[in-house]
């Protein structure tokens, strides 16, 4: 080794980040070598709380499995449950009725607002405001209560079924549904008055964290983040299921690649989530939401089968090889966070420490989600 070699590497030092600390929402850890204030190379490490919910899906029957949904993104965890749901309905060919698939929207879309204000408010705290906390969680709280008056949780929801939902919807939560979104949308132009506007905020994330089109194919990355590196890219477009292809939406794409876009999608999903939820609540049919040939014992016939959704950090998709027993030959998970995840090292080379944990809250990690 040569001596600039020497006095290179002994400038450098190593730091951990986590695996119990504040920025990383969980028990994640990253090791990060530093040359002073700057990163020289980060190494995200997993396993702290992983759970083998896909060994645990080849263990359960197709009905025991259904808590397990709610436990991976406890965030988004209604779309998880959608997605399980449409696997075993395509794996089987089980007709949903209609009235289920617009209260599965409707709750889903819900579920998403909810996700995103609570990210909303743990980002703009993580770089030093404590404000928006405050308005964020007592709009997020009017959500859980609509969603506990019909699912009887307010996060790990296990609501969904093979061929519907558990319950109906009753008026109560549909006005109240509407009340909500008349209370939240004209919160939204408050908060970027508030926030998006703010100086300090925009000297944080406005060309940092770069992130390419590129990049994002390279590692996977999904939902607002690769809609905030240019990619017009969302599964409820581009694959559409359920009653999405009957709803009138926009699809919220940057160009800039920094974190100010990929806060700017998520926050303009908001107002999109509020479209649909209203135009789900005006075109909800009466009926059943429950198929009436849906049989108890699920046995799918043998084959290999695969169903996506769009939940709140990207696409969650799931693949099950079934030997036509009530339990899965093999069940595999497809976490959005995890490949957004991947590409930090890469990304983060080079930039100052407090600009990398601004840049990791602009990827809304669960890390339950990724390390399941």
């Amino acid at each position: 080794m040569t001596l600039l070699a020497q006095s290179q590497l002994q400038e450098t030092f190593e730091l951990n980040i986590g695996p119990q600390h504040p920025a990383t929402h969980g028990v994640l850890r990253v090791k990060v070598i530093m040359d002073g204030e700057y990163i020289v190379k980060a190494e995200p490490v997993l396993g702290y709380i992983h759970r083998m919910h896909e060994k645990m899906g080849e263990n359960r029957t197709w009905n025991q499995f259904w808590p397990n949904l709610g436990r991976l993104d406890y965030l988004s965890a209604i779309a998880y449950n959608h997605g399980y749901a449409g696997l075993l309905e395509r794996a089987m060919g089980i007709e949903v009725p209609e009235r289920a698939e617009y209260i599965r929207v409707i709750t889903v879309e819900l579920n998403r607002l909810q996700s995103h204000l609570l990210w909303f408010g743990a980002f703009i705290l993580d770089l030093g405001g404590f404000t928006p906390l405050m308005y964020a969680f007592d709009e997020r709280e009017q959500i859980l209560d609509l969603l506990e008056s019909v699912t009887g949780s307010r996060l790990t929801y296990c609501y969904f079924r093979f061929g519907g939902v558990y319950n109906d919807v009753d008026d109560d939560f549909i006005t109240g549904t509407r009340a909500f979104i008349k209370r939240l949308r004209p919160q939204i132009p408050m908060y970027h008055d508030l926030v998006t506007k703010n100086v300090i905020l925009m000297e944080r994330l406005v060309d940092i964290g770069h992130i390419s089109a590129d990049m994002c194919r390279k590692y996977g990355a999904t939902g607002p983040v690769l809609r905030g590196s240019g990619v017009n890219f969302d599964i409820r477009k581009n694959e559409p299921y359920s009653v999405y292809p009957e709803l009138d939406f926009d699809v919220p794409v940057y160009h800039e690649c920094d974190s100010m876009a990929r806060y700017m999608v998520r926050m303009d999903e908001m107002e999109q989530s509020m479209r649909i939820i209203e135009q789900a609540l005006d075109k909800m049919p009466d009926g059943p939401v429950k198929a009436e040939k849906a049989p108890k014992i699920l046995k799918p016939p043998k084959g290999d089968y695969h169903f996506a959704v769009e939940a709140a950090r990207g696409t969650f998709s799931m693949r099950t090889v079934s030997d036509a027993t009530n339990t899965s030959y093999r069940m595999r998970l497809r976490s959005p966070t995890y490949s957004n995840l991947s590409l930090f090292e890469e990304a983060s080379r080079g930039m100052l420490l407090s600009d990398a944990l601004a840049f990791m809250g602009s990827l809304d990690l669960v890390i339950p989600e990724m390390d399941r």
